[in-house]
């Protein structure tokens, strides 16, 4: 639970007494390659945080689905609009990888809301993080072309060139693998 505390201390210092009572509310949790953490039809109920592995969001669809984020080491994920609303989720969330989590219910979460100031504080540092990241994909969407937006996840986020399969690297940006091939050869 190192990462979680260290994640938290980048934003503010904690007194021993709020990380103990923050930190008995997180459970482990381990997720094989390819296992489904958040079936699309469920409410979400977990506010997970990656000690490693990979995950990715995407709506279920065809052969691939419509990926639209990825979540790595030392980050929160989670079907955050389901989390919230306690609506069912749209979408599903899927272990690329082994990944190992440390996860807080809703209900703890509120306890951890309710009980300490400091709660509040993460969780709307957090939730900021989270709005900030969707609204640059989506700015991303409307005014960069398929080449353009490739280009920049090769500048922004080469980890995840390296880690993710094209498939859903293609699917990502908004192309066919076949588009996506066809991108990458005129880089090169």
């Amino acid at each position: 639970m190192g990462y979680i505390r260290e994640y938290y201390e980048q934003i503010i210092k904690l007194q021993e007494s709020e990380w103990s009572f923050i930190a008995k509310h997180f459970h482990r949790k381990v997720f094989s390659k390819n296992e489904i953490i958040t079936l699309q039809g469920s409410t979400e109920n977990f506010l997970s945080f990656i000690e490693s592995g990979l995950v990715r969001s995407y709506i279920p669809d065809d052969e691939y689905g419509y990926t639209f984020g990825f979540g790595f080491e030392k980050e929160f994920i989670c079907a955050y609009d389901s989390f919230l609303t306690r609506t069912p989720s749209e979408y599903e969330m899927q272990a690329l990888t082994e990944t190992v989590a440390w996860q807080i219910s809703y209900d703890d979460l509120q306890k951890v809301y309710k009980e300490t100031n400091v709660g509040n504080h993460l969780g709307r540092f957090a939730s900021e993080k989270l709005f900030l990241s969707k609204s640059k994909r989506e700015l991303s969407l409307l005014k960069f072309t398929a080449k353009q937006r490739y280009l920049q996840l090769f500048t922004e986020q080469p980890e995840l060139l390296q880690r993710v399969p094209l498939k859903y690297i293609a699917s990502y940006i908004g192309v066919t693998p076949q588009a996506l091939s066809r991108i990458r050869r005129q880089i090169n």
